[in-house]
């Protein structure tokens, strides 16, 4: 599929084959662009000589994304010949998953060294190893390099990158993100880049395991309906005495409790941390209780913290409950994928229920939560007016549960705008109580109920509620439930009458 913009020449296609014609006729467009995506199109390093002309020529042409294209080590050889050329201005580059090699990092390495427009760079998901990526580094601490982004993901390196990661990030106040995830960095790695950290003159302003998560069903969405947690990327970002942003991406990289307490040090240390992310990582909760020791420091100002698929158990929650209920400054907490279960849960129900708490979002999707702790979820909605994000899927909460939760969100104190009850048991039985919730929350605006098995009874039920003029609810996700070409007909026709309503399914 392909989008060209004729505002702002922009030039997006993905997922096609380019036959000879296709490509001349793109080529003729390339030439006024200032955008090109060409992300998964079969393109080879015989495209890129091509695609070197354009960047010599296109003064305009700033961004290129050439993602999941077989180009090899010849192809960018082939596109460094036109990002050398002084008239070019090409600022960021996305070249993830291009069966690239360490081959290509001596070509690279020479651009970031004469190229100064150039300010981003994505070559993740490519075997460019460690020795690959200490090049990349010597091109980076040239003067003449102003790169801000280095995306290396997936590129095979281990624990022998830091010292040529610290070298560059010494020498380059202007870079703001790495990401380093899904590498074999380990402990020991995290521990020296955490000590560089602490002993650096900077001010921390964002430590991540991971950035931006994909939803289980908006992962569905975006890549191809399939099934899983989607894309993750972390961050570790931090200002230099130059105002700089700093930002690491290190999710899934083994780290384990033994990193805790350097990370916990840069928490007390560093004022200006406000994201935190060790998703991914087995710290347990032995872990966890020490990054609590920074966390509850009062130099922190943590504002969201990500500990999916930590390795957590109830055991863990009384220290999150404290935190949750004194950190004043936090807002967002992700606990996905922990078998925290229902007492677990009652501990973090009854801090949300205290005043000093303003935690505004909470996931706690796949937790082993059951229709037992529903009772002390909807008594924290009742009283906590600050969570407006409340992920509770993949928990088996039963219609038993849900009737619970509905009682707390329908108080007049609760302001939920996003509720995901996906694959939470649901039948029909419960859909009447969801209905009147969704009629009567105006603030409700997000629901999902995908992989429950609501059949037509409780589909149509649904769609009564949506049709109210009270009900403000935007966007249903109903992924995966099975129901008649009757029913069918009938959301169609609902979204027709009701163009501000998404029905995804």
């Amino acid at each position: 599929m392909g989008l060209i913009s004729t505002v702002k020449m922009e030039l997006d296609i993905q997922c096609e084959e380019m036959s000879p014609s296709r490509w001349a006729e793109l080529l003729t467009t390339m030439k006024s662009c200032k955008t090109i995506r060409l992300d998964d199109c079969n393109l080879s390093s015989n495209n890129c000589k091509d695609l070197s002309s354009i960047i010599n020529t296109n003064p305009s042409l700033t961004e290129l994304k050439l993602n999941n294209n077989e180009l090899g080590d010849a192809g960018v050889e082939y596109l460094c010949k036109g990002l050398l050329i002084p008239s070019c201005s090409l600022q960021k580059l996305w070249l993830q998953n291009c069966n690239l090699t360490s081959a290509s990092c001596e070509t690279l390495r020479s651009v970031l060294s004469a190229q100064p427009s150039l300010t981003e760079l994505h070559v993740g998901d490519n075997r460019l190893g460690t020795a690959g990526v200490k090049v990349l580094c010597q091109g980076m601490m040239n003067p003449s390099c102003k790169l801000q982004k280095l995306q290396l993901e997936y590129c095979e390196l281990t624990a022998d990158i830091v010292e040529a990661l610290n070298a560059a990030l010494k020498s380059k106040p202007t870079l703001k993100e790495l990401s380093l995830s899904n590498n074999t960095l380990g402990d020991t790695a995290v521990k020296q880049l955490c000590q560089g950290l602490v002993e650096a003159s900077c001010n921390l302003e964002l430590l991540q395991m991971w950035q931006y998560e994909l939803h289980w069903f908006a992962a569905r969405t975006l890549l191809s309906l399939n099934w899983g947690i989607g894309v993750y990327l972390t961050q570790w970002v931090w200002s230099s005495n130059s105002n700089y942003a700093f930002s690491c991406s290190l999710e899934n990289c083994g780290i384990t409790s033994d990193s805790c307490m350097e990370i916990s040090a840069v928490l007390r240390n560093k004022s200006s941390l406000m994201d935190l992310s060790v998703g991914d990582n087995k710290i347990g909760d032995s872990g966890l209780a020490l990054l609590c020791q920074g966390l509850m420091h009062p130099s922190c100002k943590i504002q969201k913290l990500w500990l999916w698929d930590c390795d957590l158990t109830s055991a863990s929650c009384k220290d999150l409950s404290r935190l949750i209920s004194t950190k004043e400054t936090l807002t967002e907490i992700s606990l996905i994928d922990n078998n925290l279960r229902d007492s677990g849960m009652e501990m973090l129900c009854q801090a949300l229920k205290d005043p000093k708490s303003k935690l505004q979002e909470l996931w706690v999707r796949e937790c082993g939560l059951t229709t037992a702790c529903c009772k002390a979820v909807s008594s924290a909605l009742s009283s906590n007016k600050h969570l407006k994000v409340l992920h509770i899927g993949e928990n088996k909460l039963g219609d038993a549960g849900v009737e619970l939760l509905c009682e707390g969100l329908m108080h007049p104190n609760c302001n939920i705008q996003s509720l995901w009850l996906g694959n939470c048991d649901l039948t029909a039985g419960c859909c009447a109580t969801l209905a009147t919730a969704m009629a009567t929350k105006q603030c409700l605006t997000e629901l999902d109920l995908s992989y429950n098995p609501l059949e037509d009874e409780g589909i149509r039920k649904i769609c009564e509620a949506l049709k109210k003029p009270s009900c403000n609810v935007q966007q249903l996700i109903l992924y995966d439930i099975l129901w008649s070409s009757e029913v069918d007909d009938e959301l169609r026709a609902l979204e027709e009458s009701k163009p501000e309503v998404k029905i995804i399914s």
